[in-house]
């Protein structure tokens, strides 16, 4: 594994996982364009571990009196806001893990090509902008269980590549009237459970593997990519207000194209 190509590769995996932008077309172009070759399995793990840590780190105030307020609605059977929420993180998750495991085999096999990877980064970066008409003041409070289910299943359409996950859902929640600042929260929250479950069955897959491990490039990689997406985080929750979703939906047309060029010119 190259180091050089590895840490490049966690940056741009750390600034692109959690910004509406597509982390999947971010890196296939590295690839196609320099002939780079895919870093393996472990690098895969590693680099969603970071991201993981990253999230988990910057909500850490939240996840704690979330998992807090939702142990006691069970043993009390009292319900709160952050209660509620802690449950709507739940259900908002359980869409992508049972289309997942419907569907993971199909998109692996059919979806996973330069031309699907470059409409979804075009249309539902077109469908971003749009969404930010419908931006109001609705707060993750204000919640209801259709609304968890609309963007629980609007999750669920990342799996295709070049969706974007935290795009999706941000779009699914500013279509709901949420604040972009809300809507944007609750999309960062639901990517724990989702980027926990993803690590943990890359792992699993990565027990049963025969190469040779490179702890310092695996190490050095989840470290830039955590630090890398952290500091992405809290750029995005002060900025997003104030700049809106537009710029990630203009970068997203720009980026489409760019990936359309390059299948283009590699058929």
């Amino acid at each position: 594994m190259d180091l050089i190509q590895a840490l490049i590769l966690a940056i741009v995996q750390g600034l692109t996982e959690f910004l509406p932008v597509s982390s999947s077309g971010h890196l296939v172009l590295p690839a196609a364009l320099l002939g780079w070759k895919d870093q393996g399995l472990a690098f895969d793990v590693a680099v969603h571990f970071g991201s993981l840590l990253a999230v988990v780190v910057y909500f850490r105030r939240d996840i704690l009196s979330l998992f807090t307020a939702w142990c006691t609605s069970l043993a009390k059977r009292e319900a709160s806001d952050d209660s509620r929420l802690a449950w709507w993180v739940v259900v908002g998750t359980l869409p992508a893990i049972v289309l997942g495991f419907l569907f993971d085999d199909f998109i692996e096999a059919h979806l996973r090509t330069a031309w699907v990877l470059g409409t979804t980064t075009l249309v539902f970066g077109l469908l971003l902008a749009f969404a930010q008409r419908f931006a109001a003041d609705k707060s993750c409070r204000d919640l209801t269980l259709m609304m968890v289910l609309i963007i629980g299943f609007a999750q669920a359409l990342a799996l295709i590549p070049g969706t974007s996950r935290s795009g999706i859902t941000i779009t699914a929640a500013a279509f709901l009237g949420l604040s972009l600042f809300e809507a944007s929260r609750f999309s960062f929250l639901l990517s724990i459970p989702v980027i926990s479950g993803a690590a943990l069955l890359k792992s699993l897959d990565l027990f049963g593997a025969e190469a040779a491990i490179d702890w310092m490039v695996l190490v050095s990689a989840m470290a830039l990519s955590g630090i890398t997406a952290f500091l992405c985080i809290g750029w995005f929750m002060r900025w997003v207000e104030r700049i809106g979703l537009v710029p990630f939906a203009l970068y997203r047309v720009v980026l489409a194209m760019a990936i359309f060029a390059t299948a283009y010119w590699q058929v």
